[in-house]
């Protein structure tokens, strides 16, 4: 049964186009959601896989971002790389990306090939066939990834040892790409175990945005995901789960190659969850009103500008996790100031954010500019198949996502002091100091 939902943008009091969003579920547990847009002959489609870095088994870290990279082998139906090379002959793009949270594989085509390419993915979520030289290539591939990504970037080590500190029983504290060690000893066993229970049609929704009828998706999504069966194995998603956190963490990292000197105070933070999202809607504001701009935010007015203390500071929160996420905060400080300095001076930036009220035109000009964000960003089909994708993989709902405008809209001064009080719990936190030499790290 089809189930329409108008995303009604008149709430903003700004023109903008509604977006029309259909969703049904296969027999087979697959999940559908169709975002239409007419204005262009194109479509986005996208296959979410429920299975990310935080589900693979322990021992196995890289398996996830591995299996990314083997699904672009052959299958039963097509030789190797065979499905980029029609989606590019069809002058198309395609890509995968892997998180903590989900797998995605995406193609943006002309409409009228979406029928090709569910064929196709279709045919790679049953049909993968490896062979040993497959997975000798792309582990070297993800090896050298990592030397690329994280092992030459003194930055990227750094906030993987944060990450190990912050998440002490959580998978979100293992590296999405993996830790080395481990990637080096991934086999075709590890590859396939992950694939045959977690690349299932129950397992997996599919996002359709564009140039498309919902009738016309639902056909296709039955003639080509309808056939495959649903994994009968596949486990409830239950993770292992933060202890509570009562002391304060703190670790400094040393890397020759760090050009500047920095801190970073990162909490253990709520995440978006489904029906109960307004906490995450506060700390989006938290965020901008202690890092946002440095021209109007409590860090940068303080140490960037009155004191001088800081050539940079910001504060940073994503709530998209299906866990716990984090809340965090940047200082790098001025040349002539220590670590231990600029610490102080962030702390006493916080102390007094927590005990002065919050000028209510700060607000309003927040809402304003998120308003403004959410109205473009209907205008970005990708986008929208990308919102709708990774909600629906953690564990949010459709009508959270057309929730979540109002929800951020509605936020007071009340609501951010409240989560405030409840993020900046220093027995919650890991503050990491960055820095080239133990000299600098002061």
């Amino acid at each position: 049964m089809f189930r329409k939902f108008a995303i009604a943008l008149s709430l903003w009091a700004a023109p903008a186009l509604a977006q029309d969003v259909t969703t049904y579920t296969l027999d087979n547990g697959m999940d559908v959601v169709v975002i239409e847009d007419h204005r262009a002959p194109v479509v986005t489609h996208m296959v979410w896989y429920r299975s990310g870095s935080a589900d693979e088994p322990v021992g196995e870290s890289g398996v996830a971002h591995f299996l990314e990279h083997l699904l672009f082998k052959a299958t039963e139906n097509m030789e190797s790389g065979e499905l980029s090379d029609t989606v590019a002959a069809n002058g198309g793009s395609d890509n995968a990306f892997t998180s903590y949270d989900y797998t995605a594989y995406f193609q943006r085509v002309a409409a009228d090939r979406l029928p090709l390419m569910m064929q196709m993915e279709a045919d790679r979520m049953n049909n993968l066939i490896l062979t040993p030289g497959d997975i000798e290539t792309e582990r070297q591939v993800i090896l050298e990834e990592r030397n690329m990504r994280v092992d030459n970037s003194p930055s990227a080590l750094a906030r993987e040892q944060l990450r190990s500190v912050q998440y002490m029983n959580h998978r979100y504290g293992v590296p999405i790409i993996g830790w080395r060690h481990e990637m080096e000893a991934l086999d075709m066993d590890d590859a396939l175990s992950f694939y045959d229970l977690y690349y299932s049609p129950n397992n997996a929704i599919l996002v359709v945005a564009g140039d498309v009828d919902p009738a016309q998706v639902r056909a296709l999504a039955d003639e080509y995901y309808g056939v495959i069966p649903a994994e009968e194995n596949l486990p409830e998603r239950i993770r292992s789960q933060e202890p509570p956190q009562t002391a304060a963490r703190r670790l400094t990292y040393i890397d020759e190659r760090v050009s500047q000197p920095y801190l970073v105070r990162s909490y253990l933070a709520p995440e978006r969850d489904s029906g109960a999202q307004e906490t995450a809607a506060a700390l989006v504001y938290l965020a901008e009103l202690l890092g946002g701009s440095p021209f109007s935010s409590d860090l940068g007015i303080a140490l960037q500008f009155d004191t001088n203390t800081a050539i940079y500071t910001g504060a940073g929160y994503s709530g998209m996790s299906l866990d716990d996420t984090t809340f965090s905060i940047s200082v790098a400080p001025a040349a002539d100031v220590s670590l231990s300095d600029a610490e102080a001076a962030m702390d006493q930036v916080l102390t007094d954010f927590l005990a002065n009220d919050i000028d209510p035109e700060r607000i309003d000009a927040i809402r304003t500019q998120l308003r403004a964000s959410e109205i473009y960003a209907r205008d970005n089909v990708d986008g929208l198949a990308n919102r709708y994708g990774a909600a629906l993989s953690q564990g949010l709902t459709v009508q959270d996502v057309q929730d979540w405008p109002t929800i951020l809209e509605n936020v007071t001064a009340e609501d951010i002091k409240a989560a405030a009080e409840l993020v900046l719990d220093d027995r919650k936190s890991v503050t990491m100091w960055v820095a080239a030499s133990q000299e600098a790290a002061q």
